[in-house]
Parts: C-alpha cells; sequence; structure tokens
C-alpha cells in the first residue's frame, strides 16, 4: 500500500514539475529576432554546472547567423541559414544540409530569452 502511494505522489509531482516549465508557442518570427549572446548550456535543467558559451546568434529578416564559435583555439563564423517558425517552435536549416534543429521557447523577456533543443538541450541567451 505504501508503495501504491508514493507512486501517486511521484506521479502527481512529475505532472507538476512539467507544467512549470511548459513551452511558450512562438507566433512570429519578430518574436526572436535581434541579436543573441548565447551565455551558457545545459544538457537538461536538473544539471548543476551550465557550460559557459561565446557565440553569437543574429535572428534578421528570416536568416540565423551564429558568429564566433570556438574551435581549436580559434573562432570562425557560420553562414547565414534559414529559419521559420512553424507549429509554435523555431526551426533552424543546418549548414549544408535539408534538416532542421528544432528549438522550444521557454522563457522569454526583453533582455534574455532560454531555449529547449529537440533533445533537451538548454540554451541561455542575453540581449546585445
Amino acid at each position: 500500500m505504501k508503495r501504491i502511494k508514493l507512486s501517486v505522489i511521484l506521479l502527481a509531482l512529475s505532472a507538476f514539475t512539467g507544467a512549470v516549465y511548459a513551452d511558450i508557442t512562438l507566433q512570429a518570427k519578430q518574436e526572436v529576432e535581434g541579436t543573441w549572446k548565447l551565455q551558457s548550456t545545459k544538457n537538461s535543467l536538473t544539471d548543476k554546472e551550465a557550460i559557459p558559451r561565446e557565440d553569437t546568434w543574429v535572428f534578421k529578416d528570416g536568416k540565423a547567423t551564429i558568429l564566433h564559435i570556438p574551435r581549436d583555439g580559434k573562432f570562425y563564423d557560420q553562414p547565414p541559414v534559414n529559419y521559420e517558425i512553424e507549429d509554435g517552435k523555431l526551426k533552424i536549416a543546418l549548414v549544408g544540409n535539408s534538416r532542421f534543429d528544432i528549438f522550444s521557447l521557454v522563457e522569454k523577456d526583453d533582455k534574455s530569452m532560454t531555449l529547449k533543443g529537440k533533445f533537451g538541450g538548454y540554451y541561455y541567451f542575453v540581449k546585445k
């Protein structure tokens, strides 16, 4: 009987936790337009340590450009790719590919934005 009660409590808590971090539905490209500095990423909300990042994402005129990407002690810029809003999510084309990265908007205000990737990673941005 105690196991059943514990299971019910855990199920209720997991349902509540999911509701707290519900995704925000994007309506238009203008909601993400601008220049955003990627401060850090996390593989999940429960990760204790964020991974610091140095790149800048620019959303302008239906194109997304990622600048200042570190690799092997140097930095490079990704060429612009198309982005769109589909089913309330941000869809960014992959360079040289017909596939897309898909992000959900978790949180946004005038100075910050949090995106969740399709595999559960979280991206924390500040407006430049």
